[in-house]
């Protein structure tokens, strides 16, 4: 069995899935980088590798069932273990005619891909010393904000209805797991620098990929079915 704590980032090739998957192997995990693409997952982790961190590349498209299918063996095979998992990738689909169509591809990314991961995944971290599961959200999600008229011009159907899904999935999980080590949470990266978040926004990927990482180190007392950001509660 690996003797590293071992971790799974999924939409790890660039951006703030990159970055979540350097800060973990600065701190000592193995780390696997998975991505669409099976190349673009290769390039990234032979980066990391070049900065003397330990990391793996694996070709994961959450949308597809048998790159899911086939992750609980691989972890087994490969490591014996699964002490991580954050549900890193996402989309914000562009709207069109009919806006269904958005809503549906979002959501099978950002929702039923998180769901079917943290599903085949959640036996493995139950095994392990502290398993910690964390769901990458958005303050986008939260009922209370967007309610309060706080999303602006990103108050759009269906992203913001698909990280306040990826939430009541956090904590309905929680609420499954609250007899275990497990501990799960969705994370606000903060507005970040990323193709998805646009240059305007204030915050570079180091200070964007934090909050995840820290969710991912949570102690035995930290929490379980939360929404955070950089060590603060947000409102759901």
């Amino acid at each position: 069995m690996q003797t590293k704590q071992v971790a799974l980032v999924t939409g790890a090739n660039k951006g703030l899935g990159f970055e979540i998957a350097r800060q973990l192997g600065q701190k000592g995990f193995l780390v696997v980088l998975g991505a669409r693409d099976q190349a673009k997952a290769e390039a990234a982790a032979a980066t990391l590798c070049g900065e003397s961190l330990h990391v793996r590349a694996l070709k994961l498209d959450v949308t597809n069932s048998d790159d899911i299918a086939k992750l609980p063996a691989y972890f087994e095979n490969e490591f014996g273990r699964l002490d991580v998992l954050i549900n890193n990738a996402g989309v914000n689909e562009p709207e069109g005619e009919p806006r269904i169509d958005s809503l549906r591809k979002t959501f099978e990314t950002n929702v039923f891909g998180a769901f079917a991961i943290t599903e085949v995944l959640t036996p493995l971290l139950k095994a392990a010393p502290a398993g910690r599961i964390v769901n990458q959200s958005s303050i986008l999600g939260s009922l209370t904000l967007i309610s309060d008229g706080q999303g602006g011009a990103w108050t759009k159907p269906a992203y913001t209805s698909s990280k306040a899904a990826l939430n009541m999935l956090t904590v309905v999980a929680a609420y499954e797991l609250k007899d275990t080590k497990v501990k799960v949470n969705a994370a606000h990266p903060g507005w970040v620098k990323t193709d998805m978040g646009g240059d305007a926004a204030p915050l570079d990927v180091q200070e964007g990929a934090k909050t995840a990482v820290e969710l991912a180190m949570l102690p035995e007392d930290g929490p379980t079915g939360a929404f955070i950001h950089l060590g603060k509660n947000l409102p759901w």
